[in-house]
């Protein structure tokens, strides 16, 4: 028989028991609401003409990287490049040229970078149109062209390139209407506000509201190739390696190659 002693002792060992379970509970639930354990948000600047290949990309990640969410930032390259060298806030850069990531490196912003794809410069003429520009041999004959920025624009340099080597530059000079990247172009060509734009085929290819007038040959502008690099800087330098490997992946390459990208 058990004494009234033996009882209480009995009962307040219970107590105890119950009370470190329900410590142990709690400490288990802070653990699991520790700010390292929430989301990780990256910011990944990229060249516009990336925008729908890497949205899809994105998804695929997320879908199975739940801790981490991949928000984006689509510019021109040169903007994007000045916006990291002054030091804005960023994770990843996918450049749509090799001079805009050089200059970063010189600057000692990248931990590392790698060239992943390639694409093709294109002339666009808005779809149906009734205008006699059916190859860079005739651009001399539009009223306005629209191309990216040079300076700050990579197809526009590109652009500029094609035409200095097609020895019609000087002729169609007066007439360009600058863009501040590759979709505001396509954008003018698709509303009729230009006769005819360069672009990316990738940007092209995404349109249904112009069509491919002609293709400017490798040999007529510099290389167009897509590095792709880690900011030294980031916050999340883990969670950006980790994105970063997903996106020089085979997977994600194949993606890029549905939108038309070169693979290297």
């Amino acid at each position: 028989m058990v004494s009234p002693r033996e009882g209480r002792t009995y009962v307040r060992k219970l107590s105890l028991i119950a009370l470190l379970l329900f410590m142990m509970a709690v400490s288990g639930c802070a653990e699991k609401d520790k700010p390292g354990e929430k989301q990780i948000e990256l910011t990944v600047s990229a060249a516009a003409s990336l925008q729908d290949a890497l949205s899809e990309i994105a998804a695929n990640f997320e879908k199975e990287h739940a801790g981490i969410k991949i928000n984006y930032n689509f510019g021109s390259s040169g903007a994007l490049q000045q916006q990291i060298s002054q030091g804005a806030p960023v994770d990843i850069f996918f450049s749509a040229a090799v001079d805009k990531m050089e200059k970063l490196e010189e600057e000692g912003l990248i931990e590392k970078r790698t060239n992943l794809i390639g694409n093709e410069l294109v002339l666009v003429i808005p779809k149906n149109a009734q205008n006699p520009i059916r190859a860079f041999e005739d651009v001399a004959k539009a009223d306005k062209l629209s191309i990216g920025t040079p300076e700050s624009v990579p197809a526009g340099k590109y652009a500029r390139e094609t035409l200095e080597h097609l020895g019609v530059w000087q002729a169609v000079e007066g007439k360009v209407v600058y863009a501040k990247d590759v979709r505001q172009v396509l954008t003018y060509v698709e509303t009729a506000n230009v006769d005819a734009g360069l672009v990316y085929k990738t940007d092209a290819i995404a349109s249904k509201k112009v069509e491919i007038a002609d293709t400017a040959r490798e040999d007529a502008h510099g290389p167009i190739i897509y590095p792709l690099g880690i900011i030294k800087d980031s916050r999340h330098l883990k969670e950006a390696t980790e994105f970063y490997e997903y996106l020089t992946g085979s997977e994600s390459v194949e993606v890029l190659k549905k939108y038309g990208f070169k693979g290297l």
